[in-house]
């Protein structure tokens, strides 16, 4: 009497059904692979099985799936997962079936016996390997359903190259699209105050009028202004081309943060007179180590969010310690952010666009102040609910590792 199953009983068509149901219906390749192997056990004598994908451009085969169930656990690895029989497969695409040394002094882990199929579509995608430690042989059965297996297989990595294609089509995409509305965006940012410059300065510049000091002033504040909006915009371009290219340098020193937020308050009460801003400070003796500069710029960055997308709002900045630094937060009561915005805030010319209203600013801001916390080893994030407010938290470790001024490294206390 043979020890392996009776396929001609127990292989029925319900069982194919099965397992094509099971790829072919599965939204997601992991839980699609459990259930396929933990099925196939029960028709099929396995130790181990593993699935080898192989990268269509380098040629380099790798691991995408194993299962070990049976008694190859604690096999050598070269043994238990059939490496070589893959790498065969690759050279040569075709079912290898093979037996060990039937020498009876050998320990069944000892003795694998391969099946190895290729796993094909219209291109060669990897290679499938059984093992059976100590037998049975594989029979012409075994190879049917195990042919039958892999060509399921073969269509779930095609349906994962084209779900993994359609995303990166869909990001390009969509990076295609925020580059030009960035293009488009830059070019009304960059003519705004270079008009309101222009217009102003010949105005002023007339010589068949006059204009009283009152006007004068007027004028001249005017100029001022839109020369500091596209002073903004150029040091944001600049930075954001630093950034992708790896050149933004961060200079570590120790910043007392109490000092920083009362410029910063006096700074926006200058620059938006209509605002109402309020600090609240766990310790007016905190200090961390950080690039003063760069940090003020994200500080600034963050009151003029809130000015433009919070208009009339009141501004709460409130400063904590926790764990090993300090979260700085910055809480509006504006209209607040729909969720489906959230995710993408910090990315590179992301705007959340109003339909009601002329859009604003570049989509870098944000982005900067990213990259610039990320330097600093911290993190910075965003809560928001509409029509109640949003509430950026910047957190920022009291010493980043690796980091020192002139190569000392002192105690940071607060």
């Amino acid at each position: 009497m043979s020890s392996s199953i009776d396929y001609e009983d127990t292989i029925k068509i319900d069982h194919l059904y099965s397992i094509s149901e099971l790829v072919s219906q599965s939204t997601d390749w992991k839980p699609a692979l459990e259930h396929l192997s933990r099925f196939l056990r029960t028709i099929f004598i396995y130790d181990n099985m593993v699935i080898y994908s192989v990268d269509q451009a380098t040629q380099a085969t790798d691991v995408f799936y194993a299962r070990a169930i049976g008694r190859g656990r604690r096999a050598e690895a070269d043994l238990a997962w059939g490496e070589n029989i893959a790498y065969r497969i690759t050279e040569k695409p075709q079912i290898i079936n093979e037996e060990p040394d039937t020498t009876p002094e050998l320990d069944r882990l000892q003795r694998p016996y391969f099946l190895g199929l290729p796993v094909n579509s219209s291109r060669y995608l990897g290679a499938m390997v059984f093992i059976r430690f100590g037998g049975p042989s594989y029979t012409q059965k075994d190879i049917q359903l195990a042919t039958f297996v892999s060509h399921q297989i073969a269509i779930l990595l095609d349906r994962i190259r084209i779900n993994q294609e359609k995303e990166e089509i869909e990001t390009r995409h969509q990076q295609m699209k925020l580059q030009e509305n960035f293009i488009s965006t830059i070019s009304h940012e960059l003519r705004s105050p270079l008009g309101f410059i222009k217009g102003y300065t010949t105005t002023l510049l007339r010589s068949d009028t006059t204009w009283d000091q009152s006007i004068q002033q007027e004028f001249l504040e005017i100029i001022d202004q839109e020369t500091d909006k596209l002073l903004e915009l150029i040091t944001n371009l600049l930075d954001s081309a630093r950034l992708q290219s790896g050149q933004l340098r961060i200079v570590f020193s120790f910043v007392r943060v109490e000092p920083l937020l009362t410029d910063l308050i006096a700074r926006a009460e200058i620059q938006y007179p209509g605002l109402v801003i309020q600090a609240k400070m766990a310790s007016k003796h905190i200090s961390i180590m950080a690039d003063a500069t760069r940090l003020t710029q994200v500080l600034d960055n963050l009151v003029s969010n809130a000015v433009k997308y919070a208009p009339g709002s009141k501004l709460l900045i409130s400063v904590k310690e926790e764990n090993d630094g300090i979260v700085i937060s910055f809480q509006d009561h504006g209209p607040g952010i729909a969720p489906e915005h959230l995710p993408y805030l910090f990315d590179r010319f992301y705007r959340v666009i109003d339909p009601s209203k002329s859009p604003h600013g570049t989509g870098l801001g944000l982005y900067i102040c990213k990259q610039i916390i990320d330097e600093h080893q911290g993190k910075i994030t965003v809560e928001s609910t509409v029509g109640k407010g949003t509430i950026f938290h910047i957190y920022l470790p009291f010493q980043p590792k690796n980091t020192s001024v002139h190569g000392l490294i002192p105690e940071v206390k607060s």
